[in-house]
């Protein structure tokens, strides 16, 4: 055994043994619709300066959400309900008092400069603002000189050399750092000791904090730099508070808490052990498949498939993030998906092994050396995606980051660590080196097999490819022009009706009689007194009613004790920023793909993602499926999928093309692949080396084993949540059952022929070139 080896079993087995451990010792956060969680039913006030109404009321639900979005909530539900009243829903929240005490503080921050201090003043009376410090001492405070609007960031921090304890560091923006200079330059010009030479930081009318400006700061010049500390004596969790108070900014409009409660969860525990039973069937379909197509090492990687669910579920519980049932659908459709990486590495030792006639150990080695710029290229691209999702969204769209980042890294571990580890030690057996065929790579399979009797030219007849893709994005996208698109609640918003039930109600059993009554996606909540809440999209007063009687009649009599509307609880600015963090994503992924490939192979895998997309929306709108939040998390999957299968025939693209330059073997042989000579002075093999469509042609033929064998494995996950997972998964499973379809197609017939296409634009033949500049000099 090689040092390179040992390393690699280390490696994995110190990842597992942590993954074990934190698995068992530390329970995941389970989001609402899975355990329930806390309730609480805020109300804005008027103040002052401004009225509560909608408006406010709007503005004031976008700052909550950043401050829940800082509380490290995941997955929170956050609706306005009436005209007035806010209802926040918070899965896995430890301390409900602690959540209500910060989203109910207003967070007016303000500098002010001290006057005086005047212990014979009580607080209230006098000339100027008069208030305590954090001392309780009074203290006398002149106008504001700058407020919370002028800070950029707050962060809790420690100073480790001083031993100081916990402070909050403050960076402003724009004129803030100016005005700060400017307080702190008038406090300077007075002696040590004197009140008047401290500077008062305001919370909500009460002094957090009012330190003696430094004795090194001059008169009138003040402390520049635009940034300042927020000392006192603070906890960690006090510092931590604090910062997320100031950077989610301060309340339009006070609030108030109504109501706090615990609600049961949104799916029923049929619905639950349904998906559960449809996720454990689905995985063990796959890894059947896996193992009859690759044999051993099929087996082997289904063994390191369980493995990177442990390290996924380890790393959702060590970071705290909140498991959903849309999040767990996708974390199982992940494991079908992470047998990409170990299709790519099989498929690759299969051809090592048939070509070069290598040992099973040289071919496995080849395999993945051959096999790991694909993998590195699709997943990088995917965990720039996440990674912008999780910066610039917010919501479950930046859950659905966090959930894709772990998901691509635990994949990653698993194919190119734990597998390999695996691999290497079986294929090191005499009894295995003496049965090639046991190891399921000594044969090029049924798939390869075929296509090198046939070796069929797809790209003879790119345009037409591309016009069939353009008829098929027309239809789908007309659908969104004739039957447009039936937005869930949580774009919509809807309507909220509570019941004091006489007696406990089966969530199931209201789900399905709301169903009878023609409303099969209304959301069933029960809370711990026996209350029952249904919340619905628009409804008239007829289908009101038809609502109360199928409560009233499951619970032998409710009574109807809210009846109130709701606004969307993905806002304007939560779409807006989705949006954005989307658009950035792309952008990001066009850079990489051009960077690492070339700029017509970046801008044709975003264009067959846009493709992809617009077919799936086109689709449901069609079906007059809903477009909700389940649906945003399926689309967003799709997106993900689509550039990986893109990514993964132009990296076979890639390779081609640089034997062709160099005269050397255009990789190991398979249909439509000889070995490639080529001319070093012809980078795109247009004149004495192969054609650019031939090289796409032979990348796809060889590509396409990996593609059919990836494809069944998710199909098998699918397949499984779309017939037994029950009506909760169903629309989420179909959404990915067309988008993994329509992926596949893409990224063969839309995304190679466009790159043809732009290939030739780019790379004009040099007769082309020059009759062009004849016509120019005509």
């Amino acid at each position: 055994m090689t040092r390179a080896v040992r390393v690699r079993a280390f490696f994995a087995l110190a990842v597992l043994a942590l993954s074990l451990y934190i698995t068992l010792t530390v329970p995941v956060r389970l989001g609402l619709d899975l355990r329930g969680g806390t309730q609480i039913v805020l109300e804005t006030r008027d103040s002052p300066t401004a009225e509560a109404d909608s408006e406010a009321t709007d503005r004031t639900l976008e700052v909550l959400r950043h401050r829940i979005d800082a509380l490290g909530v995941s997955e929170p539900t956050i609706a306005r309900s009436g005209d007035n009243r806010i209802i926040v829903e918070l899965p896995g929240v430890q301390d409900p008092r602690e959540a209500a005490d910060v989203l109910g503080r207003t967070a007016q921050l303000t500098f002010h400069p001290v006057l005086d201090t005047d212990p014979g003043t009580e607080p209230g009376a006098g000339s100027g603002a008069v208030d305590s410090d954090e001392s309780g001492r009074p203290v006398r405070l002149g106008p504001s000189a700058l407020t919370g609007a002028d800070v950029d960031s707050a962060e809790a921090r420690i100073d480790p050399q001083t031993g100081a304890g916990w402070f909050v560091g403050i960076e402003f923006k724009g004129r803030g750092g100016d005005a700060w200079a400017e307080l702190t330059g008038k406090a300077a010009c007075h002696p040590a000791g004197d009140p008047a030479r401290r500077v008062a930081i305001v919370l909500d009318d009460k002094v957090i904090s009012s330190p003696e400006v430094n004795a090194s700061v001059a008169c009138r010049t003040g402390i520049a730099g635009g940034s300042t500390q927020i000392t006192g004596s603070f906890s960690r969790e006090e510092a931590r508070e604090l910062g997320l108070l100031i950077n989610g900014g301060a309340l339009p409009v006070p609030v108030e808490t109504v109501e706090q409660r615990t609600v049961g969860p949104t799916l029923g525990a049929t619905a639950i052990e349904a998906s559960a039973r449809a996720a454990i069937i689905g995985t063990a379909l796959t890894s059947l498949f896996i193992i009859a197509v690759y044999r051993l090492l099929g087996a082997l990687a289904a063994v390191a498939l369980a493995c990177y669910g442990v390290i996924s579920y380890a790393a959702l519980a060590a970071l705290g993030a909140t498991l959903t049932l849309p999040g767990l659908a996708g974390f199982v459709l992940a494991i079908g998906m992470a047998v990409d990486a170990n299709v790519l590495v099989f498929e690759r030792a299969r051809e090592e092994y048939a070509v070069r006639r290598k040992g099973l150990r040289s071919a496995l080695t080849a395999g993945f050396r051959n096999a790991f710029s694909a993998i590195a290229d699709s997943n990088i691209t995917t965990l720039i995606a996440a990674g912008l999702l999780f910066l610039l969204a917010s919501g479950p769209v930046r859950g659905f980051g966090v959930t894709l980042g772990i998901g691509v890294l635990a994949s990653m571990v698993s194919a190119l660590v734990i597998t390999r580890a695996l691999a290497d030690h079986a294929v090191a057996r005499r009894s295995v080196r003496r049965r090639p065929r046991l190891t399921g790579i000594a044969d090029t399979g049924k798939v390869r097999d075929r296509l090198t009797r046939r070796d069929p030219d797809l790209m003879r007849r790119g345009r037409t490819w591309l016009a069939a893709s353009a008829v098929a994005l027309v239809l789908a996208t007309s659908g969104i022009a004739v039957r447009g698109l039936d937005f869930g609640v949580e774009f919509t918003g809807g309507r909220l009706m509570e019941y004091a039930a006489s007696a406990p109600v089966d969530v199931d059993r209201a789900r399905a009689a709301l169903a009878d009554v023609g409303l099969p996606r209304a959301v069933v909540q029960t809370s711990g007194d026996g209350d029952l809440t249904v919340r619905t999209g628009q409804l008239t007063n007829a289908e009101a009613a038809e609502v109360d009687r199928a409560v009233g009649e499951l619970a032998g009599g409710a009574e109807k004790i809210r009846d109130e509307l709701i606004g969307p609880s993905l806002g304007d600015e939560l779409r807006r920023g989705a949006l954005i963090a989307l658009a950035s994503a792309l952008a990001a992924q066009l850079l990489y793909l051009a960077v690492r490939f070339r700029w017509a192979f970046g801008a044709s895998a975003v264009a067959a993602m846009v493709h992809d997309t617009l077919i799936l929306v086109g689709v449901f709108a069609w079906l007059g499926k809903p477009v909700d939040g389940v649906f945003l998390a399926a689309l967003l999957t799709v997106i993900g999928y689509s550039v990986n299968d893109s990514v993964v025939v132009f990296d076979r693209i890639r390779e081609l093309s640089a034997a062709n330059r160099t005269g050397g073997p255009g990789g190991p042989g398979g249909p439509g692949n000889p070995s490639i000579p080529g001319d070093p002075g012809d980078p795109g093999g247009k004149r004495k080396g192969i054609p650019f469509p031939v090289l796409t042609n032979t990348a796809i033929l060889q590509t396409l084993p990996r593609t059919v064998n990836t494809g069944m494995g998710a199909v098998f996950i699918l397949a499984a949540l779309t017939l037994l997972g029950g009506d909760s998964l169903t629309d989420f499973a179909l959404a990915l059952l067309i988008g993994i379809v329509v992926g596949t197609y893409s990224s063969m017939f839309t995304a190679a022929p466009l790159a043809i296409e732009l290939h030739a634009r780019s790379n004009p033949p040099p007769g082309t070139r020059k009759r062009k500049r004849e016509q120019g000099s005509r």
